[in-house]
């Protein structure tokens, strides 16, 4: 069976969000690093080379694959904000604040955001708080 190829790093999360090259996509990073840091309790660490991840979990997939991932995150990449934690397409009924957060696209397993100024951060931080109180 297969290893998890994304996995917590050492590498400094200040450093990383300092290098991000948009200004407006490096002060997301630093607004979603304080919300997610403050309602899970959690530390920022970095998982792999461009995820913020926060607290950590143990998981099994139907197909039997284990590993562990962060339970609350976020990456700054160009094209939009992913969030991840906070969607699931396989249990979209266990979302139901997704549709008050603002204009937003979805994949599998994350929330695409084109700017953080668009969408309701009391809603955000609401969703975060589910997903932490919510996770095993």
């Amino acid at each position: 069976m297969s290893t998890n190829k994304t996995t917590a790093t050492t590498v400094n999360v200040d450093d990383f969000i300092a290098a991000v090259a948009d200004p407006r996509r490096r002060e997301e990073a630093t607004v979603l690093r304080a919300l997610m840091e403050r309602v899970s309790g959690e530390p920022a660490t970095m998982w792999g080379p461009t995820m913020v991840g926060f607290g950590s979990m143990h998981y099994t997939s139907a197909s039997g694959r284990e590993g562990d991932w962060f339970v609350v995150g976020f990456s700054p990449r160009k094209p939009a904000l992913s969030l991840y934690g906070l969607w699931s397409e396989y249990a979209p009924e266990q979302y139901p604040l997704v549709q008050q957060l603002g204009p937003h696209t979805t994949g599998k397993g994350c929330l695409y955001v084109k700017r953080l100024s668009d969408v309701d951060l009391d809603v955000l931080e609401k969703m975060v708080e589910q997903a932490v109180s919510t996770t095993p």
